[in-house]
């Protein structure tokens, strides 16, 4: 029996040694290997944060590149929007621009078919006729002759002398001051202005130039020498004229002969003759306003010529006078 329980123990020390003999190479097993792991770890870890600082400079790089974009984005908004508001302003202008001609342009046809008709009753006028006119012993003052008022004694004319006058419409012009130097057999004084109201005369500046033949043919020869800078509208010319030669007691005609209109408003330049050009008590103004246009350019009526022959008409009307339209 003894000898039995000795073996037993002997086994179980035996079997025990072997067990902590495993685990202890077993936990050295673990030791060796864990060893290297921390360098690994740690190199590892390095390599993260490398990537997250070059990862935070490309996040940099982009914010800036945003902001960038997001500022020339705002820039190019901004300019879109006042390039639409330009446009919606150019349209709106366009379409003014656009009814204005249109309205100008039926209401110079409707115009100019009268006038043609006035005109051509006017040139009916033979010399023979013309001759027993100037005979008539007592020819009441304020009869018209070709449709104009001859109630005047006093005659000034207001020539547009624009390159587009003297280069396509100046014969006529200057056939159209004598025409009208003849259904006046005389007068009490005559003055020639071009249409900004410089005068053809310079000496004659603030004083009449008196009438006879010589003087009239004096006039149509200095017509046909005379060039002056024109800005192709006849409202400083009419201004002048009658600040400068009104009188009560004066009866004044002004003549003016053109072909263009290039001022900004038909109605500001109406407006601004009315307020000089006013009316007297007995309704009248203060001087007659007469015109012969040229609606007619070398080719078609340009926007200009038919802009003339509407404003003339009108200020014709408004300030007792008759407007003329010839063609040639």
């Amino acid at each position: 029996m003894k000898r039995r329980n000795r073996d037993v123990e002997s086994f179980s020390l035996s079997f025990l040694d072997c067990i902590c003999c495993g685990f202890g190479a077993i936990i050295l097993l673990l030791v060796l290997s864990e060893f290297g792991r921390p360098l690994v770890l740690e190199k590892s870890r390095e390599d993260l944060e490398g990537q997250v600082l070059a990862l935070r400079q490309q996040l940099e790089i982009i914010r800036g590149e945003t902001d960038q974009l997001n500022r020339e984005l705002k820039e190019r908004i901004e300019t879109l929007e006042r390039e639409r508001l330009r446009l919606a302003k150019l349209s709106g202008e366009l379409t003014s621009i656009e009814g204005a001609f249109k309205t100008t342009k039926q209401e110079a046809t409707v115009a100019n078919i009268v006038e043609s008709e006035l005109v051509a009753a006017y040139q009916t006028l033979t010399a023979e006729m013309e001759r027993l006119l100037k005979q008539r012993p007592s020819r009441p003052p304020t009869e018209a002759i070709g449709g104009i008022p001859v109630d005047s004694e006093y005659i000034i004319f207001i020539i547009d002398t624009s390159a587009s006058m003297t280069r396509n419409h100046w014969d006529a012009a200057i056939r159209v001051v004598q025409e009208i130097l003849d259904i006046y057999p005389r007068v009490k004084g005559l003055q020639v202005m071009d249409d900004e109201g410089k005068l053809m005369i310079s000496t004659t500046r603030g004083r009449w130039i008196n009438d006879s033949p010589a003087q009239r043919e004096n006039i149509v020869n200095s017509m046909r020498r005379w060039r002056a800078f024109s800005n192709s509208s006849p409202v400083e010319g009419i201004i002048e004229a009658i600040r400068t030669y009104w009188s009560p007691d004066k009866k004044i005609s002004l003549y003016v002969i053109g072909d263009e209109f290039t001022g900004d408003s038909i109605q500001q330049a109406l407006d601004a003759v009315a307020a000089v050009n006013k009316r007297g008590k007995d309704g009248r103004r203060m001087v007659r306003i007469h015109a012969v246009g040229f609606p007619e350019g070398p080719g078609m009526p340009a926007f200009t010529n038919i802009r003339f022959s509407a404003l003339m008409r009108l200020m014709c009307e408004q300030n007792d006078g008759t407007f003329v339209a010839l063609t040639h």
